[in-house]
Protein backbone atom coordinates (compact mmCIF):
# COMPACT_ATOMS: atom_id res chain seq x y z
CA UNK A 1 0.00 0.00 0.00
CA UNK A 2 2.71 2.20 0.90
CA UNK A 3 4.55 2.06 -2.85
CA UNK A 4 1.06 3.03 -4.30
CA UNK A 5 1.88 6.19 -2.78
CA UNK A 6 5.22 6.75 -3.64
CA UNK A 7 6.12 9.74 -6.02
CA UNK A 8 7.98 8.80 -9.59
CA UNK A 9 11.38 9.64 -9.72
CA UNK A 10 12.15 7.93 -13.16
CA UNK A 11 11.63 9.80 -16.79
CA UNK A 12 8.19 10.66 -18.50
CA UNK A 13 7.81 7.76 -20.33
CA UNK A 14 8.96 5.05 -17.45
CA UNK A 15 7.22 6.78 -15.25
CA UNK A 16 4.00 6.84 -16.48
CA UNK A 17 4.32 2.87 -17.68
CA UNK A 18 5.12 2.42 -13.71
CA UNK A 19 2.22 4.70 -12.76
CA UNK A 20 -0.02 1.82 -14.80
CA UNK A 21 1.18 -0.58 -13.22
CA UNK A 22 1.30 0.10 -9.88
CA UNK A 23 -2.65 1.79 -10.48
CA UNK A 24 -3.43 -1.36 -11.84
CA UNK A 25 -2.15 -3.43 -9.12
CA UNK A 26 -3.06 -1.07 -6.55
CA UNK A 27 -6.57 -2.05 -8.15
CA UNK A 28 -6.32 -5.34 -7.95
CA UNK A 29 -5.66 -5.37 -4.09
CA UNK A 30 -8.93 -3.37 -3.43
CA UNK A 31 -10.49 -5.70 -5.77
CA UNK A 32 -8.65 -9.05 -3.40
CA UNK A 33 -10.02 -7.06 -0.03
CA UNK A 34 -13.71 -6.18 -1.38
CA UNK A 35 -13.92 -9.72 -2.57
CA UNK A 36 -12.28 -11.15 0.82
CA UNK A 37 -14.64 -8.75 2.86
CA UNK A 38 -18.03 -10.52 0.79
CA UNK A 39 -16.59 -13.71 1.75
CA UNK A 40 -16.30 -13.29 5.52
CA UNK A 41 -19.70 -11.78 5.13
CA UNK A 42 -20.98 -14.06 3.89
CA UNK A 43 -19.32 -17.10 6.05
CA UNK A 44 -20.73 -15.28 9.25
CA UNK A 45 -24.32 -14.35 7.66
CA UNK A 46 -24.24 -18.32 7.15
CA UNK A 47 -22.83 -19.01 10.52
CA UNK A 48 -25.33 -16.99 12.04
CA UNK A 49 -28.17 -18.80 10.25
CA UNK A 50 -27.37 -22.10 11.33
CA UNK A 51 -26.08 -21.23 14.25
CA UNK A 52 -29.75 -21.09 16.30
CA UNK A 53 -29.56 -25.07 15.35
CA UNK A 54 -26.23 -26.41 14.68
CA UNK A 55 -26.32 -30.02 14.66
CA UNK A 56 -24.39 -30.85 11.03
CA UNK A 57 -22.50 -34.16 11.56
CA UNK A 58 -25.05 -35.04 14.73
CA UNK A 59 -25.40 -38.88 14.83
CA UNK A 60 -28.16 -40.86 13.60
CA UNK A 61 -26.23 -44.42 14.46
CA UNK A 62 -26.55 -45.27 10.62
CA UNK A 63 -30.19 -45.07 10.70
CA UNK A 64 -31.61 -43.46 7.81
CA UNK A 65 -35.72 -43.53 6.19
CA UNK A 66 -34.89 -46.32 3.82
CA UNK A 67 -32.98 -48.72 6.43
CA UNK A 68 -35.45 -48.31 9.56
CA UNK A 69 -37.30 -50.65 10.85
CA UNK A 70 -41.45 -50.92 10.19
CA UNK A 71 -42.63 -53.99 12.12
CA UNK A 72 -43.07 -52.75 15.58
CA UNK A 73 -44.74 -53.88 18.92
CA UNK A 74 -46.68 -50.89 20.82
CA UNK A 75 -47.84 -50.80 24.82
CA UNK A 76 -50.01 -48.40 26.21
CA UNK A 77 -49.40 -47.35 29.52
CA UNK A 78 -50.80 -45.98 32.00
CA UNK A 79 -51.10 -45.12 35.84
CA UNK A 80 -54.17 -45.15 37.92
CA UNK A 81 -54.22 -44.14 41.85
CA UNK A 82 -54.63 -46.96 44.40
CA UNK A 83 -57.39 -45.08 45.77
CA UNK A 84 -59.25 -44.66 42.70
CA UNK A 85 -61.53 -47.39 42.69
CA UNK A 86 -63.34 -48.83 39.27
CA UNK A 87 -65.88 -51.88 39.64
CA UNK A 88 -63.21 -53.94 38.29
CA UNK A 89 -60.46 -52.41 39.79
CA UNK A 90 -56.70 -52.30 38.80
CA UNK A 91 -55.19 -50.97 35.68
CA UNK A 92 -56.27 -52.42 32.18
CA UNK A 93 -52.50 -52.29 30.92
CA UNK A 94 -48.98 -52.17 31.76
CA UNK A 95 -48.76 -49.45 34.79
CA UNK A 96 -46.62 -46.36 33.80
CA UNK A 97 -43.25 -46.98 35.85
CA UNK A 98 -43.23 -50.08 34.61
CA UNK A 99 -43.28 -49.17 31.13
CA UNK A 100 -40.32 -46.25 31.55
CA UNK A 101 -38.08 -49.17 33.78
CA UNK A 102 -38.56 -51.53 30.96
CA UNK A 103 -37.25 -48.61 28.38
CA UNK A 104 -34.11 -48.39 30.82
CA UNK A 105 -33.75 -51.95 30.43
CA UNK A 106 -33.61 -51.88 26.81
CA UNK A 107 -31.35 -48.76 26.52
CA UNK A 108 -28.10 -50.11 25.36
CA UNK A 109 -26.19 -46.68 24.47
CA UNK A 110 -28.68 -43.33 25.05
CA UNK A 111 -31.98 -42.21 26.72
CA UNK A 112 -33.10 -38.56 25.55
CA UNK A 113 -36.11 -36.99 27.46
CA UNK A 114 -38.49 -33.78 27.36
CA UNK A 115 -39.95 -32.83 30.35
CA UNK A 116 -40.54 -30.36 31.87
CA UNK A 117 -40.84 -30.95 35.39
CA UNK A 118 -38.77 -32.78 37.19
CA UNK A 119 -40.19 -34.61 41.21
CA UNK A 120 -39.54 -37.88 41.18
CA UNK A 121 -38.30 -38.39 44.79
CA UNK A 122 -41.52 -36.51 46.39
CA UNK A 123 -39.55 -34.10 47.68
CA UNK A 124 -42.73 -31.26 47.83
CA UNK A 125 -44.14 -33.71 50.91
CA UNK A 126 -42.93 -33.12 54.25
CA UNK A 127 -43.83 -37.06 55.05
CA UNK A 128 -42.44 -39.44 51.81
CA UNK A 129 -46.18 -41.08 50.40
CA UNK A 130 -46.31 -44.72 50.58
CA UNK A 131 -46.41 -44.58 47.04
CA UNK A 132 -43.62 -42.20 46.15
CA UNK A 133 -41.36 -45.49 45.75
CA UNK A 134 -42.36 -45.69 41.87
CA UNK A 135 -41.24 -42.62 41.23
CA UNK A 136 -38.17 -42.55 43.02
CA UNK A 137 -37.44 -46.21 41.38
CA UNK A 138 -37.27 -44.59 37.99
CA UNK A 139 -35.08 -41.41 38.89
CA UNK A 140 -32.28 -43.73 40.81
CA UNK A 141 -31.96 -45.93 37.04
CA UNK A 142 -31.81 -42.82 35.52
CA UNK A 143 -29.15 -41.84 38.16
CA UNK A 144 -27.05 -44.58 37.65
CA UNK A 145 -27.18 -44.90 33.47
CA UNK A 146 -23.60 -43.43 33.56
CA UNK A 147 -22.44 -46.70 35.33
CA UNK A 148 -23.33 -48.53 32.71
CA UNK A 149 -21.50 -45.95 29.82
CA UNK A 150 -25.01 -44.83 28.91
CA UNK A 151 -25.76 -41.35 27.95
CA UNK A 152 -28.69 -39.41 29.37
CA UNK A 153 -30.05 -36.37 27.47
CA UNK A 154 -32.46 -34.25 28.91
CA UNK A 155 -34.08 -31.05 27.70
CA UNK A 156 -36.03 -29.13 30.02
CA UNK A 157 -38.06 -25.45 30.86
CA UNK A 158 -35.47 -22.69 31.74
CA UNK A 159 -38.04 -22.29 34.39
CA UNK A 160 -37.27 -25.28 35.97
CA UNK A 161 -33.46 -24.99 35.88
CA UNK A 162 -33.08 -24.74 39.69
CA UNK A 163 -34.97 -27.81 40.14
CA UNK A 164 -32.77 -30.34 42.63
CA UNK A 165 -33.37 -33.70 40.40
CA UNK A 166 -31.72 -32.64 37.20
CA UNK A 167 -28.92 -30.51 39.35
CA UNK A 168 -28.26 -34.15 40.63
CA UNK A 169 -28.66 -35.65 37.57
CA UNK A 170 -25.85 -33.50 36.01
CA UNK A 171 -23.60 -34.04 38.64
CA UNK A 172 -24.09 -37.94 37.38
CA UNK A 173 -22.78 -37.28 34.04
CA UNK A 174 -26.39 -36.49 32.55
CA UNK A 175 -26.53 -33.31 29.83
CA UNK A 176 -29.11 -30.76 30.50
CA UNK A 177 -30.34 -28.38 28.22
CA UNK A 178 -32.25 -25.59 28.84
CA UNK A 179 -34.91 -23.68 26.66
CA UNK A 180 -35.89 -19.99 27.47
CA UNK A 181 -39.45 -20.48 26.24
CA UNK A 182 -40.33 -17.11 27.66
CA UNK A 183 -38.21 -15.56 24.96
CA UNK A 184 -39.07 -17.73 22.66
CA UNK A 185 -42.61 -18.38 22.75
CA UNK A 186 -44.15 -16.73 25.60
CA UNK A 187 -45.48 -19.90 26.78
CA UNK A 188 -44.21 -23.23 28.73
CA UNK A 189 -42.62 -26.38 27.31
CA UNK A 190 -45.46 -28.84 28.01
CA UNK A 191 -43.99 -31.92 25.79
CA UNK A 192 -42.89 -35.36 26.99
CA UNK A 193 -41.58 -37.89 25.43
CA UNK A 194 -39.09 -39.97 25.61
CA UNK A 195 -36.22 -41.42 22.72
CA UNK A 196 -34.22 -44.47 23.48
CA UNK A 197 -31.92 -45.81 21.33
CA UNK A 198 -33.18 -44.12 18.32
CA UNK A 199 -35.07 -47.56 18.50
CA UNK A 200 -38.13 -47.35 21.56
CA UNK A 201 -40.05 -44.16 22.54
CA UNK A 202 -42.67 -43.59 24.73
CA UNK A 203 -45.09 -40.15 24.56
CA UNK A 204 -48.20 -39.88 27.11
CA UNK A 205 -49.59 -37.28 29.67
CA UNK A 206 -47.18 -37.84 32.26
CA UNK A 207 -44.40 -35.57 33.68
CA UNK A 208 -41.28 -36.60 35.30
CA UNK A 209 -43.14 -36.30 38.82
CA UNK A 210 -44.13 -39.13 41.41
CA UNK A 211 -47.80 -37.78 41.03
CA UNK A 212 -47.51 -39.08 37.78
CA UNK A 213 -46.31 -42.50 38.80
CA UNK A 214 -48.76 -43.21 41.52
CA UNK A 215 -51.32 -39.95 42.30
CA UNK A 216 -52.20 -38.92 39.16
CA UNK A 217 -54.15 -40.85 36.18
CA UNK A 218 -51.65 -40.66 33.14
CA UNK A 219 -51.93 -42.20 29.96
CA UNK A 220 -49.64 -43.26 27.42
CA UNK A 221 -48.10 -45.13 24.46
CA UNK A 222 -44.01 -47.22 24.24
CA UNK A 223 -43.56 -48.66 21.00
CA UNK A 224 -40.24 -50.69 20.88
CA UNK A 225 -38.31 -51.46 18.21
CA UNK A 226 -39.73 -48.90 15.36
CA UNK A 227 -36.36 -47.01 14.84
CA UNK A 228 -38.36 -45.34 11.73
CA UNK A 229 -40.43 -43.48 14.23
CA UNK A 230 -38.29 -43.59 16.36
CA UNK A 231 -36.07 -41.28 14.42
CA UNK A 232 -38.74 -38.98 13.75
CA UNK A 233 -39.10 -38.43 17.33
CA UNK A 234 -35.41 -38.23 17.93
CA UNK A 235 -35.18 -35.20 15.20
CA UNK A 236 -37.79 -33.74 17.31
CA UNK A 237 -35.47 -34.01 20.27
CA UNK A 238 -32.56 -32.57 18.75
CA UNK A 239 -34.68 -29.18 17.88
CA UNK A 240 -35.50 -28.49 21.18
CA UNK A 241 -31.82 -29.88 22.47
CA UNK A 242 -30.19 -27.25 20.06
CA UNK A 243 -31.83 -24.46 21.10
CA UNK A 244 -30.98 -24.18 24.43
CA UNK A 245 -30.52 -20.43 26.04
CA UNK A 246 -32.00 -19.33 22.39
CA UNK A 247 -33.90 -16.01 22.49
CA UNK A 248 -34.94 -16.83 18.52
CA UNK A 249 -36.45 -18.93 16.29
CA UNK A 250 -33.95 -19.84 13.29
CA UNK A 251 -36.33 -18.90 9.69
CA UNK A 252 -34.11 -21.56 8.49
CA UNK A 253 -33.48 -25.17 9.75
CA UNK A 254 -30.93 -27.74 9.15
CA UNK A 255 -32.31 -30.47 6.48
CA UNK A 256 -31.48 -33.07 9.59
CA UNK A 257 -34.27 -32.02 11.89
CA UNK A 258 -36.92 -32.14 8.76
CA UNK A 259 -40.30 -34.02 9.75
CA UNK A 260 -39.67 -37.44 8.09
CA UNK A 261 -43.76 -38.42 9.01
CA UNK A 262 -46.85 -36.13 8.34
CA UNK A 263 -50.09 -35.81 7.84
CA UNK A 264 -49.70 -36.16 3.83
CA UNK A 265 -46.40 -38.60 4.15
CA UNK A 266 -47.41 -41.06 7.42
CA UNK A 267 -45.06 -43.82 7.86
CA UNK A 268 -46.38 -47.03 7.21
CA UNK A 269 -45.60 -49.17 10.13
CA UNK A 270 -47.09 -52.78 11.83
CA UNK A 271 -47.87 -52.09 15.36
CA UNK A 272 -48.64 -55.70 16.69
CA UNK A 273 -49.16 -57.38 13.32
CA UNK A 274 -52.00 -54.50 12.75
CA UNK A 275 -51.09 -52.30 9.97
CA UNK A 276 -51.41 -48.23 10.61
CA UNK A 277 -50.26 -45.04 9.13
CA UNK A 278 -48.54 -43.19 11.91
CA UNK A 279 -47.08 -39.69 12.29
CA UNK A 280 -45.83 -37.01 14.34
CA UNK A 281 -46.62 -33.70 15.16
CA UNK A 282 -45.71 -30.78 17.29
CA UNK A 283 -46.97 -27.50 18.53
CA UNK A 284 -46.70 -24.24 18.54
CA UNK A 285 -46.29 -23.15 14.87
CA UNK A 286 -42.83 -21.99 14.95
CA UNK A 287 -41.21 -25.17 15.99
CA UNK A 288 -42.51 -27.19 13.36
CA UNK A 289 -40.00 -27.09 10.55
CA UNK A 290 -40.22 -28.32 7.10
CA UNK A 291 -42.67 -31.27 6.81
CA UNK A 292 -43.83 -31.45 10.35
CA UNK A 293 -47.55 -31.48 11.09
CA UNK A 294 -49.09 -29.01 13.35
CA UNK A 295 -50.97 -30.83 16.69
CA UNK A 296 -54.32 -28.68 15.68
CA UNK A 297 -54.06 -29.99 12.29
CA UNK A 298 -53.61 -33.71 13.84
CA UNK A 299 -56.24 -33.54 15.94
CA UNK A 300 -58.29 -32.34 12.87
CA UNK A 301 -57.74 -35.01 10.66
CA UNK A 302 -58.54 -37.65 13.53
CA UNK A 303 -61.96 -35.93 13.68
CA UNK A 304 -62.44 -35.33 10.18
CA UNK A 305 -61.96 -38.87 9.72
CA UNK A 306 -64.31 -39.83 12.00
CA UNK A 307 -67.47 -41.94 10.54
CA UNK A 308 -69.31 -43.23 13.71
CA UNK A 309 -67.71 -41.82 16.88
CA UNK A 310 -65.34 -39.53 18.34
CA UNK A 311 -64.56 -39.55 22.06
CA UNK A 312 -61.91 -36.96 23.63
CA UNK A 313 -60.61 -37.18 26.85
CA UNK A 314 -58.76 -34.00 28.49
CA UNK A 315 -57.88 -32.30 31.26
CA UNK A 316 -59.19 -29.07 30.46
CA UNK A 317 -61.53 -27.83 28.44
CA UNK A 318 -61.08 -23.92 27.52
CA UNK A 319 -61.45 -23.19 24.10
CA UNK A 320 -60.44 -19.44 23.53
CA UNK A 321 -60.10 -18.94 19.92
CA UNK A 322 -57.36 -16.49 18.66
CA UNK A 323 -59.29 -14.98 15.27
CA UNK A 324 -55.70 -14.09 14.19
CA UNK A 325 -54.60 -17.58 13.63
CA UNK A 326 -55.77 -19.73 10.65
CA UNK A 327 -56.03 -22.64 12.12
CA UNK A 328 -57.18 -22.26 15.76
CA UNK A 329 -60.35 -20.31 13.79
CA UNK A 330 -61.60 -23.27 12.23
CA UNK A 331 -61.98 -25.51 15.25
CA UNK A 332 -65.23 -23.97 15.91
CA UNK A 333 -66.70 -24.77 12.51
CA UNK A 334 -65.51 -28.20 12.31
CA UNK A 335 -66.82 -29.02 15.64
CA UNK A 336 -70.02 -27.62 14.63
CA UNK A 337 -70.22 -29.31 11.49
CA UNK A 338 -69.10 -33.08 12.78
CA UNK A 339 -71.89 -32.42 15.82
CA UNK A 340 -74.83 -31.14 13.35
CA UNK A 341 -74.35 -32.41 9.78
CA UNK A 342 -72.02 -35.18 10.09
CA UNK A 343 -74.32 -37.05 13.08
CA UNK A 344 -71.31 -38.48 14.40
CA UNK A 345 -72.06 -39.64 18.34
CA UNK A 346 -69.43 -37.40 20.43
CA UNK A 347 -68.49 -37.85 23.68
CA UNK A 348 -66.72 -35.45 25.86
CA UNK A 349 -64.56 -36.40 28.98
CA UNK A 350 -63.29 -33.24 30.93
CA UNK A 351 -61.92 -33.50 34.93
CA UNK A 352 -63.30 -31.87 37.23
CA UNK A 353 -61.11 -30.20 39.73
CA UNK A 354 -59.76 -27.36 41.88
CA UNK A 355 -57.91 -25.47 38.90
CA UNK A 356 -60.97 -26.36 36.44
CA UNK A 357 -62.14 -22.74 34.85
CA UNK A 358 -65.63 -21.57 35.54
CA UNK A 359 -66.18 -20.78 31.84
CA UNK A 360 -65.73 -24.47 30.60
CA UNK A 361 -68.99 -25.27 31.77
CA UNK A 362 -70.40 -22.21 29.57
CA UNK A 363 -69.06 -23.42 26.39
CA UNK A 364 -69.92 -27.19 26.92
CA UNK A 365 -73.32 -25.66 27.37
CA UNK A 366 -73.02 -23.68 24.02
CA UNK A 367 -72.17 -27.09 22.92
CA UNK A 368 -75.23 -28.79 23.77
CA UNK A 369 -77.59 -26.47 22.58
CA UNK A 370 -76.84 -27.42 19.56
CA UNK A 371 -78.22 -30.66 19.82
CA UNK A 372 -81.49 -29.34 21.05
CA UNK A 373 -84.48 -30.34 19.05
CA UNK A 374 -82.22 -31.60 15.61
CA UNK A 375 -82.77 -35.30 15.51
CA UNK A 376 -80.14 -37.79 15.36
CA UNK A 377 -77.80 -35.15 17.19
CA UNK A 378 -75.30 -37.25 19.59
CA UNK A 379 -73.44 -34.82 22.02
CA UNK A 380 -72.74 -36.28 25.66
CA UNK A 381 -70.25 -34.75 28.45
CA UNK A 382 -69.40 -35.92 31.73
CA UNK A 383 -66.85 -34.67 34.03
CA UNK A 384 -64.50 -36.66 35.65
CA UNK A 385 -64.67 -35.88 39.58
CA UNK A 386 -62.51 -38.31 42.14
CA UNK A 387 -62.69 -37.19 45.69
CA UNK A 388 -60.08 -35.68 47.55
CA UNK A 389 -56.98 -37.97 48.75
CA UNK A 390 -54.57 -37.52 51.89
CA UNK A 391 -56.53 -35.56 53.77
CA UNK A 392 -56.84 -32.83 50.75
CA UNK A 393 -53.25 -32.36 50.45
CA UNK A 394 -53.62 -33.21 46.99
CA UNK A 395 -56.17 -33.86 44.65
CA UNK A 396 -56.25 -36.92 42.04
CA UNK A 397 -57.10 -36.07 38.63
CA UNK A 398 -57.59 -37.26 35.11
CA UNK A 399 -54.90 -36.01 33.38
CA UNK A 400 -55.44 -38.29 30.26
CA UNK A 401 -55.04 -36.11 26.87
CA UNK A 402 -55.99 -38.28 23.71
CA UNK A 403 -58.83 -38.25 21.06
CA UNK A 404 -60.20 -41.14 19.93
CA UNK A 405 -62.21 -42.42 17.15
CA UNK A 406 -63.55 -45.75 15.14
CA UNK A 407 -60.57 -44.93 12.68
CA UNK A 408 -57.92 -43.71 14.48
CA UNK A 409 -56.40 -42.14 17.55
CA UNK A 410 -54.12 -38.88 18.64
CA UNK A 411 -52.85 -38.74 21.96
CA UNK A 412 -50.75 -35.50 22.96
CA UNK A 413 -49.60 -33.52 25.79
CA UNK A 414 -52.22 -30.87 25.72
CA UNK A 415 -55.34 -30.31 27.00
CA UNK A 416 -57.59 -28.63 24.74
CA UNK A 417 -56.78 -24.71 25.89
CA UNK A 418 -56.83 -22.69 22.80
CA UNK A 419 -53.44 -20.73 23.54
CA UNK A 420 -51.53 -24.11 24.40
CA UNK A 421 -51.28 -24.34 21.16
CA UNK A 422 -50.04 -21.21 20.31
CA UNK A 423 -47.48 -20.88 22.87
CA UNK A 424 -46.26 -23.79 24.58
CA UNK A 425 -44.56 -26.58 23.09
CA UNK A 426 -45.50 -30.31 22.95
CA UNK A 427 -45.99 -33.30 20.66
CA UNK A 428 -48.46 -35.57 19.68
CA UNK A 429 -48.50 -39.30 17.71
CA UNK A 430 -51.30 -39.91 15.24
CA UNK A 431 -52.56 -43.90 14.66
CA UNK A 432 -54.76 -44.46 11.70
CA UNK A 433 -55.78 -48.38 11.43
CA UNK A 434 -55.63 -49.53 7.64
CA UNK A 435 -58.00 -52.16 6.77
CA UNK A 436 -58.95 -55.41 9.22
CA UNK A 437 -57.14 -56.63 11.83
CA UNK A 438 -55.27 -60.03 10.43
CA UNK A 439 -55.87 -61.45 14.52
CA UNK A 440 -59.47 -61.39 15.84
CA UNK A 441 -58.24 -62.08 18.82
CA UNK A 442 -56.50 -59.97 19.69
CA UNK A 443 -57.76 -56.25 20.21
CA UNK A 444 -56.49 -52.87 17.67
CA UNK A 445 -54.55 -49.76 19.31
CA UNK A 446 -57.77 -48.23 18.47
CA UNK A 447 -60.02 -50.58 20.40
CA UNK A 448 -57.93 -50.75 23.78
CA UNK A 449 -58.11 -46.79 23.41
CA UNK A 450 -61.77 -47.07 23.48
CA UNK A 451 -62.04 -49.56 25.85
CA UNK A 452 -60.01 -46.96 28.40
CA UNK A 453 -62.44 -44.26 27.41
CA UNK A 454 -65.38 -46.08 28.05
CA UNK A 455 -63.84 -47.52 31.38
CA UNK A 456 -63.85 -43.93 32.77
CA UNK A 457 -67.06 -43.00 31.17
CA UNK A 458 -68.67 -45.68 32.86
CA UNK A 459 -66.87 -45.22 36.10
CA UNK A 460 -68.25 -44.19 39.11
CA UNK A 461 -66.12 -41.30 38.95
CA UNK A 462 -67.68 -39.45 35.89
CA UNK A 463 -70.70 -37.17 36.68
CA UNK A 464 -72.95 -35.47 33.84
CA UNK A 465 -73.49 -32.11 33.75
CA UNK A 466 -76.91 -31.28 35.12
CA UNK A 467 -78.91 -27.99 34.54
CA UNK A 468 -79.16 -25.22 37.56
CA UNK A 469 -76.58 -27.40 39.31
CA UNK A 470 -72.72 -26.36 40.21
CA UNK A 471 -70.70 -28.84 39.91
CA UNK A 472 -68.38 -29.24 43.25
CA UNK A 473 -65.42 -28.51 41.62
CA UNK A 474 -66.09 -24.94 41.21
CA UNK A 475 -67.79 -23.98 44.20
CA UNK A 476 -65.17 -22.52 45.99
CA UNK A 477 -63.77 -20.68 43.07
CA UNK A 478 -67.63 -18.98 42.34
CA UNK A 479 -67.07 -17.01 45.54
CA UNK A 480 -63.71 -15.27 44.60
CA UNK A 481 -62.19 -13.42 41.31
CA UNK A 482 -61.73 -16.62 38.91
CA UNK A 483 -58.02 -16.55 37.98
CA UNK A 484 -57.61 -17.18 34.22
CA UNK A 485 -55.54 -19.74 32.91
CA UNK A 486 -53.98 -16.92 30.38
CA UNK A 487 -54.28 -13.45 30.84
CA UNK A 488 -57.11 -11.33 30.63
CA UNK A 489 -54.82 -8.86 28.19
CA UNK A 490 -54.13 -11.72 26.02
CA UNK A 491 -57.90 -12.55 25.62
CA UNK A 492 -58.26 -8.95 23.12
CA UNK A 493 -59.66 -9.65 19.68
CA UNK A 494 -60.46 -13.58 21.17
CA UNK A 495 -63.58 -14.86 19.86
CA UNK A 496 -65.57 -17.28 22.73
CA UNK A 497 -68.23 -19.76 21.64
Amino acid sequence: RSKCLEPSEENDNVSSLKEQNISLHCLSQQKCIVVFALVCCFAVLVALIFSAVDIWGQDEDGITENNCNTNCRIVLVENIPEDLYYSDNGTLYLPLNLGLLSLLDSAEKTVEIVSSHWNLNATDMKQIHPSAWQGQEVFKRLLNLHLHQKTLKIASDLNHKDSSELKQLAKHGAEVHYLNMTALTKGQMHASFWVVDKKHIYIGSANMDWHSMAQMKELGVIIYNCSCLALDLHRMFTLFWQLEYKEFIPTIWSKRIFAISNIEKPHNLTLNDTNYDVFLSSSPNIFCPKGRTKDIDAIYKVISDAQRFIYVSVMDYLPLINRSNYHTENQVPLQREVLVLRRIKIRLLISCWKQTHPLTFNFVWSLMTLCTDLPNCSLEVKFFTPKDQYNNTFQTVNRNKFVVTDRAVYIGNFDWVGNDFTYNAGAGLTIIQKGAKPDKTNSTVIEQMKAIFEWDWYSRHAKSLQANKIPECIKQKLSKPASFKISPESMEGKDIF
